[in-house]
């Protein structure tokens, strides 16, 4: 059994190459929004012409960008929705959202802290983890019933 994992969610750590590292060698094929932040916010105006408004500006990238997800998260088995602690990941939240009426298997990587404000999404989410290790253990029990070493 392969799984394809979509990694949504912040993008300024290392946490996707942390997961991906971590399940070396199992049969996963991952995928992940445009980690760019600076072409993410301005695919619109760079391909569709430059917006006066801010809000045009935005909404030209978040719809283009949705391409993308949309796509992504339908073909995903799992989805990972990492919260970081800097920033309002809004948009990582809705992404939760989408994975969780699609019926996909989510995993949600936050710090504690985190805990109370995302409450109903960790309610959806099949697993809550701390670290991205926790989460390639996950993927590596689901897809061989192997516990981590010390378990």
């Amino acid at each position: 059994m392969g799984l394809t994992i979509y990694l949504s969610g912040e993008i300024h750590t290392d946490w996707r190459e942390r997961v991906i590292e971590g399940a070396q060698g199992l049969d996963v094929t991952f995928s992940a929004p445009v980690t760019d932040h600076a072409a993410s916010d301005d695919c619109g105006v760079a391909i569709l012409g430059a917006e006066p408004d801010k809000f045009w500006h935005d909404r030209k990238g978040a719809q283009i960008n949705a391409i993308r997800t949309r796509k992504l998260i339908a073909e995903a088995d799992v989805v990972v929705v990492r919260f970081g602690d800097t920033y309002r990941q809004w948009n990582a939240a809705f992404d939760a959202g989408v994975a969780a009426a699609l019926g996909k298997s989510l995993i949600v990587l936050q710090p504690p802290e985190h805990d109370h404000a995302l409450k109903e999404i960790d309610a959806a989410a099949l697993a809550v983890a701390r670290s991205p290790e926790e989460v390639a253990s996950v993927l590596r029990y689901v897809l061989t019933g192997a516990l981590p070493a010390g378990a």
